[in-house]
């Protein structure tokens, strides 16, 4: 396939700027080679430096924490995880419920269930179906905070058809948050008015020259486009942005070692916004994708302490790719919200199993029994973070 080559005046009007024109990929390569070299003196020394919270921790810190090097200190690590994490957050986790309202897509990912080359009955929800939907999801727990699901299909799935959705959830839920294809900012601010609250996209993986191999076509095929959506949401003035790497792509030390240092970006450029970090795995689909690295539960464990103390701030995610018995037991160790309940395809909440699932669900438990899970553990399950007062 040929790629079109753009002048910088088209680049910046078709991409906008932002951290793509920033991003060094010869750090690539550094990062993995200073996870490999650290030593327990390093660990040593990040633990302490993290131990006095004298001053933030560096990326370069954090890939100390995420090595070989640190797995005998994982124990450790733990515990200033849910120290901190207690500490600004307070015992409780924040409960999400996703809602698919279409898995028509563009574009052609070699790895997800929803590409364009896949053979199956595509939906996009009518709006009498979004409505149907929210009160199903309504009747199954009390949940507030929403986020809207969609394959990028832009002609049937576009802004006009969005602010629609979200004017009709916004009744039903006081938190909502996107999960569609990146939007100009503009197109941000738009969907803001009619009541967005937040947006959450997926990186997929900061290795430029893989990326391509793994998105061949359509528009998410552009890897500065979608980097630079961040940009573009924190210019918006969105009120919380969701980042995340899927782990499995490539060498998921690469990918989180860039998570950490684009997040840091965001904070010093928009520092109005709130953010929250996902490390989703990858999971059996119909594409039936083969993932390139795996990363095991205990190194997923580590990966979330050394985050936590990376920053103190950030809200972590797990959702319902993570299996019941792991969820429950990084409940009180870093974690502070969760989806529950979760059913990945269009109208599942009101028609189950009608339709293809994105990815197989892991912990298909209900939210009440989830909710009785983070009780037992001694947290408090909380549906309800943001209220319409403050819009």
């Amino acid at each position: 396939m040929m790629t079109k080559k753009f002048s910088d005046p088209d680049r910046d009007h078709i991409f906008g700027r932002g951290y793509a024109d920033i991003i060094d990929s010869n750090l690539w390569d550094e990062d993995i080679r200073r996870v490999e070299s650290a030593t327990p003196q390093d660990v040593n020394r990040v633990l302490q430096k993290a131990r006095l919270n004298s001053a933030p921790l560096t990326p370069e810190d954090f890939a100390i924490l995420i090595s070989d090097a640190a797995t005998p200190f994982i124990e450790e690590m733990a515990a200033l995880s849910r120290h901190f994490t207690s500490e600004r957050f307070g015992k409780i986790i924040s409960f999400y419920v996703p809602m698919y309202v279409g898995n028509a897509c563009t574009n052609k990912c070699v790895y997800c269930g929803f590409n364009h080359d896949n053979d199956f009955k595509r939906t996009i929800l009518t709006l009498e179906q979004v409505e149907e939907e929210c009160k199903a999801i309504r009747k199954l727990a009390p949940f507030e905070n929403i986020l809207i699901v969609a394959g990028e299909y832009p002609s049937l799935c576009g802004v006009d058809y969005l602010e629609k959705v979200i004017k009709i959830c916004r009744p039903y839920f006081h938190n909502i948050t996107l999960e569609v294809q990146p939007l100009r900012s503009h197109e941000y601010e738009r969907l803001t008015k009619a009541g967005l609250n937040g947006v959450v996209c997926f990186q997929e993986t900061y290795h430029r020259e893989s990326y391509r191999l793994y998105h061949p076509r359509g528009m998410k095929a552009f890897f500065d486009w979608r980097l630079n959506g961040y940009d573009r949401m924190g210019e918006a003035g969105l009120h919380k942005i969701g980042m995340g790497a899927l782990l499995g792509l490539e060498d998921w030390r690469g990918d989180v070692m860039q998570l950490a240092r684009h997040l840091r970006y965001l904070q010093k450029k928009y520092w109005k916004t709130r953010y929250s970090v996902n490390f989703p795995r990858m999971r059996p689909s119909e594409s039936g994708f083969k993932p390139k690295s795996i990363i095991s539960d205990a190194k997923l464990a580590q990966l979330t302490f050394a985050f936590r103390l990376f920053d103190h701030d950030v809200d972590i995610s797990y959702s319902t790719r993570e299996a019941a018995l792991f969820r429950d037991n990084m409940a009180t160790l870093g974690v502070t919200s969760m989806s529950a309940g979760s059913r990945t395809e269009p109208g599942g909440y009101s028609h189950p199993a009608e339709e293809l699932e994105q990815f197989e669900v892991c912990d298909s438990r209900t939210p009440r029994e989830v909710e009785d899970a983070v009780r037992r553990v001694g947290y408090q399950p909380v549906y309800k973070d943001w209220d319409a007062i403050f819009d």
